[in-house]
């Protein structure tokens, strides 16, 4: 793949990021994050909707350590499809230090399934986002979650939040927990304490779902950026965040979402994207809870 390939306009991921003010915790785990290929190695799906620059798991990996990161959540990318072959090389180059979501099909054998499993994937991603899927997967995703419910897995969703009074019953019925991603990507020039996001947190308060508090630079439409040694980044993506940690302190994650697919606007420096997480969850104890005690409950339950 050459650049000529590429999206056009795409952004590429921030190149060196600030080393973060804030010190995360000990044993901080960052539960979004993707690789993307390299190409030459791992090529993108046939029927992808974009196609990314290169995002290497060692590139992950040296981001993690350099914002102080102990492991990672990698989820599969769109642009893979369900070939999930870079995710599980990217798994087994971490040396236990990464767990994985991957792309199945309904189809899946249990073999490969098992496969998955020892290689560190612990759920499945469903994407309900309409502009990146060409049908809303409900069907497989009740075949697949059946098929994943043994191994103890669970469900990644990701969807808009003007889309969740039509799926929150189905989403309901599932037999597994569900993992929402970026929060259910509120309208945030709406009220934080107005209806829509409140149906938003009673989904939550009436299922067994967790929360990703991610991707604040996806979401935000007055920012800040977290560009330039900006600090006090996405005021406007703050008082959603902040009222999902403090109602579901152990039901909430934290991910960078590196190498950032599809953003538009602007590509965020990931060191202050770090520095962004105290204004969410004020408090060490909160703190704690989002970065280290759930994601590790959730994805490494025998060290939790």
């Amino acid at each position: 793949m050459t650049d000529k390939d590429v999206t056009p306009g795409w952004l590429h991921w921030y190149q060196g990021p600030t080393r973060p003010t804030f010190t995360l915790p000990d044993g901080a785990v960052d539960a979004h994050c993707h690789v993307f290929g390299p190409a030459d190695q791992f090529p993108f799906a046939p029927e992808r909707k974009y196609t990314p620059v290169d995002a290497s798991a060692q590139q992950l990996f040296d981001l993690r350590d350099h914002l102080g990161v102990d492991r990672n959540v990698i989820v599969q990318a769109t642009c893979h499809g369900a070939d999930n072959s870079a995710l599980v090389d990217a798994l087994e180059r971490s040396e236990g230090r990464a767990r994985g979501v991957a792309t199945v099909r309904a189809d899946i054998t249990d073999e490969e399934l098992r496969r998955l499993h020892d290689a560190g994937v612990r759920g499945v991603r469903f994407n309900f986002v309409r502009r990146l899927v060409d049908a809303v997967p409900t069907a497989a995703l009740e075949t697949i979650a059946a098929r994943i419910a043994p191994l103890g897995w669970h469900v990644v969703v990701y969807f808009e939040a003007a889309d969740l009074p039509d799926l929150k019953d189905f989403f309901a019925t599932l037999p597994v927990p569900l993992v929402v991603d970026h929060m259910g990507r509120p309208d945030v020039t709406k009220d934080p304490d107005g209806p829509e996001f409140a149906e938003f947190l009673d989904f939550v308060a009436a299922n067994d779902v967790w929360v990703k508090v991610s991707c604040p630079e996806r979401l935000t439409v007055t920012g800040p950026a977290a560009l330039d040694g900006e600090r006090h980044a996405y005021t406007d993506v703050v008082p959603f965040a902040r009222r999902v940690v403090e109602r579901f302190p152990d039901r909430v994650l934290w991910g960078t979402d590196w190498p950032h697919p599809n953003l538009k606007d602007h590509m965020p420096d990931d060191g202050l994207l770090v520095d962004h997480i105290p204004h969410v969850a004020p408090t060490p104890e909160l703190r704690q809870a989002l970065l280290v005690d759930n994601p590790r409950r959730l994805y490494w339950p025998t060290e939790a």
